[in-house]
């Protein structure tokens, strides 16, 4: 019999596994899954498999060598025979996810929209990286008329809301445990998947957070939920946390906010990390002095190739903001001495390390004026092929650099960061 790549869970339940020379090892109970946050397919981790000693172990789908109409083949007897105990995270499939309730939002089936449904199976399929994971949820309406089961429909997991950490393990998961999941996740992500929580839990996972990977969480959530989360934490914790973002990140945020609560902020903050940001509160927030950041990287001319590389491989960096260093006469922190020109991060890679940054310099290159308007900047990066552009003043000072992110944040619709499509390609 040909071994498949493609199965629905519940026809896996009671298939007898086998080792690799045909011996009986058991028989299958349940699967495995990790729920991922955002539209990411839940992965399949491995099958529960009772032994003939009715204990019940894990098997990872590593292991699995086949799946067969008849039996699951493991490509080793060799298994390990420890207590299956589910760890934080982990869903089982037939104990669990079936028979939960959910939504969908398939154009395809705009008949189930708004509808409360619950998962009658899951289809589970062998991706190009040889990693197991739910692609097809089955669902279908608790009842149809006169009591009647209603059809059945077969629909992308990722159209399926109702499949995440939030609503499968609440409301009895802790908060150790969401937190376990974010571990390894992009900012945007972890952003995503708190927007789905219910607001007491996710002001509860807000303060657990660090304040560094609170401020870059809260830096990719939509204007208001920003607003609506810092209100919710305490002063002293909220200015913690402005003072971890990005200065421009957190003026925009300010900005929001009614004058005299942005000011009590402010002066919580230390001086330091404020003093940048109201400078940035002073220009119009469509300008190049408003979308710029303060703290581009900026060399004096007697920096070697090899000190500024190093300073652009900061991994705190964004790659519009490590495709560009400026140049100036001290105090190289802004508003700087005189701006002398910039160096792009591909001229520093053909250079001599030895080589200073002051004699590759691109004098050329035309400079932004903090009142240029949001169009003046769009052109500028289209004109000049960049992702990156100076700010100066009249007097020659480096003030700041705008990134063409900065700019796509301003361009795009307000509501830009709750649309679900973004990177599901």
């Amino acid at each position: 019999m040909a071994a498949v790549n493609k199965v629905f869970a519940a026809r896996l339940a009671g298939l007898v596994v086998l080792g690799p020379d045909g011996e009986s090892v058991g028989r299958v109970r349940d699967v495995v899954i990790t729920v991922r946050v955002g539209r990411q397919q839940p992965r399949v981790l491995g099958l529960v498999v009772e032994l003939a000693t009715r204990r019940r172990i894990f098997v990872p789908m590593l292991r699995v060598t086949a799946i067969e109409p008849g039996a699951v083949t493991l490509n080793t007897g060799n298994v390990s025979l420890r207590r299956f105990s589910q760890r934080p995270g982990e869903v089982l499939a037939l104990a669990q996810m079936v028979d939960s309730k959910v939504r969908v939002d398939d154009p395809e089936l705009p008949d189930l929209a708004d509808t409360d449904l619950i998962v009658v199976d899951l289809g589970i399929e062998q991706a190009r990286t040889r990693d197991w994971v739910v692609s097809k949820v089955a669902v279908r309406a608790h009842r149809g008329r006169l009591g009647r089961r209603s059809a059945v429909h077969v629909v992308d997991s990722p159209n399926v809301a109702g499949l995440t950490p939030s609503d499968l393990a609440m409301p009895n998961q802790a908060v150790s445990q969401l937190l376990m999941q974010f571990d390894g996740l992009r900012p945007a992500d972890v952003a995503n998947a708190l927007r789905e929580l219910p607001e007491k839990r996710r002001l509860e996972v807000a303060l657990a957070l660090d304040d560094e990977r609170l401020a870059d969480v809260v830096q990719e959530l939509p204007d208001d939920d920003q607003v609506d989360l810092l209100g919710q934490l305490e002063v002293e914790r909220a200015a913690d946390v402005l003072e971890a973002m990005d200065p421009d990140d957190a003026a925009d945020l300010l900005g929001e906010l009614p004058e005299t609560e942005a000011e009590s902020l402010l002066r919580l903050m230390d001086p330091v990390e404020s003093e940048p940001v109201r400078r940035l509160l002073e220009h119009l927030p469509d300008t190049a002095g408003g979308l710029m950041t303060p703290e581009p990287v900026i060399l004096g001319p007697a920096t070697t190739v090899a000190e500024a590389l190093a300073r652009v491989r900061n991994p705190d960096l964004t790659p519009a903001t490590a495709s560009l260093v400026f140049v100036v006469r001290p105090p190289t922190a802004t508003p700087t001495g005189r701006y002398l020109g910039c160096v792009h991060l591909q001229q520093l890679l053909r250079e001599p390390p030895a080589s200073l940054v002051g004699g590759v310099l691109d004098t050329d290159l035309p400079r932004l004026r903090p009142e240029a308007s949001l169009a003046a900047v769009t052109r500028y990066f289209a004109t000049y092929n960049l992702v990156c552009g100076p700010v100066v003043d009249e007097q020659d000072h480096l003030l700041g650099a705008v990134t063409v992110d900065d700019v796509l944040d301003h361009l795009l619709p307000e509501d830009w960061r709750e649309q679900e499509d973004v990177g599901d390609e």
